[in-house]
């Protein structure tokens, strides 16, 4: 039977001592490792932001964790790679480091590639939503609007919308690589596309599961950008 090492990350001290998201992950990990036949020799638990070129530094659970699989010559296996790091250039640090990782949401044959493409996903969604985000809280104060004002209620919640719009949009452009390379392999209908996805282990903008309508407002999204429906 393999082996594997497990590791699970919080951010905030007020989640490590109520346990917050750590029990999901655990359950999500063990899940995993009961599906694939792998024995969890050791688990570690990380109170720590994922942020920062210093990350691992600050996190030396990880590095435990990665010493344990080094010697243990098997994987570290985490639930989602959020818990890793949103940062591509933290996990190509991770991926010298020469241990090889496990993200169960994704799959066992996750390979580093896929992995490196999840991440510059995840890190060009979060950076392309702060800066609109920024711009956009910039051109409402030039032009007058007081923010954080309640009077300003109705406009603040037009606000919200729109960046919400945005935000699906890009989603959406940058999401349909993925869909047209699950179209070539033979997943032709809209339900078939979703399977495919939610196999992957790939999130709505949401974080929800994919169905036929999640897809479909996808692919109008990126055929029409100004299409304001939700995902």
């Amino acid at each position: 039977m393999q082996a594997g090492i497990a590791y699970y990350r919080v951010s905030t001290a007020r989640q490590g001592r109520s346990g917050l998201g750590i029990d999901a992950q655990r359950a999500t990990v063990t899940r995993f490792a009961e599906t694939e036949g792998i024995a969890l020799l050791q688990e570690f638990v990380e109170v720590e932001t994922g942020k920062g070129a210093d990350a691992l530094d600050r996190r030396p659970q990880l590095a435990a964790a990665l010493d344990t699989a080094r010697v243990s010559k098997c994987p570290v296996i985490v639930a989602k790679l959020d818990r890793l790091s949103r940062d591509v250039a933290f996990i190509s640090g991770l991926m010298a480091q020469r241990v090889p990782f496990i993200v169960a949401e994704l799959g066992a044959d996750a390979d580093p590639f896929m992995l490196h493409l999840y991440a510059a996903l995840a890190e060009k969604e979060r950076r392309l939503i702060s800066e609109r985000t920024r711009a956009a809280l910039a051109q409402r104060k030039a032009h007058g609007a007081r923010l954080g004002n309640p009077r300003n209620a109705q406009e603040a919640a037009a606000f919200g919308r729109s960046v919400q719009a945005a935000e699906a949009d890009q989603f959406a452009a940058d999401i349909m690589p993925i869909l047209e390379g699950i179209r070539r392999s033979g997943a032709t209908t809209l339900s078939a596309i979703a399977d495919a996805l939610n196999a992957r282990g790939i999130r709505t903008a949401r974080g929800g599961h994919w169905h036929v309508s999640t897809v479909q407002n996808v692919l109008a999204r990126a055929r029409a950008p100004e299409n304001t429906a939700h995902l």
